[in-house]
């Protein structure tokens, strides 16, 4: 693997990948291009830093609407995430 430097704001999104919406590390790091080890030590450190971020709770009798929703700001987070990686990339290329 290369040597690969990522921003904060990127490490903070990818670690909200995991806290927030219940993606596993292996998860996210596929979506993000990066490595799941690499997740899981951003998230070890930002849990020290706030203290332990909120499980994600497994709802297993939500009605239909709350799905819909809770997916849609997933979908919502991720092409933001998906948006700033490309720029990232984009400038490093340059």
């Amino acid at each position: 693997m290369s040597n690969q430097k990522y921003s904060e704001e990127f490490r903070k999104s990818a670690v909200k990948l995991v806290t927030d919406l219940g993606y596993s590390f292996n998860e996210a790091a596929d979506q993000l291009g990066c490595s799941s080890w690499s997740i899981r030590q951003w998230s070890k450190k930002y849990a020290k830093l706030k203290g332990l971020p909120p499980q994600f709770e497994n709802i297993s009798a939500a009605d239909e609407m709350k799905k819909v929703r809770e997916e849609n700001a997933r979908l919502r987070m991720e092409n933001e995430i998906l948006k700033k990686a490309a720029a990232y990339f984009a400038k490093e290329s340059l």
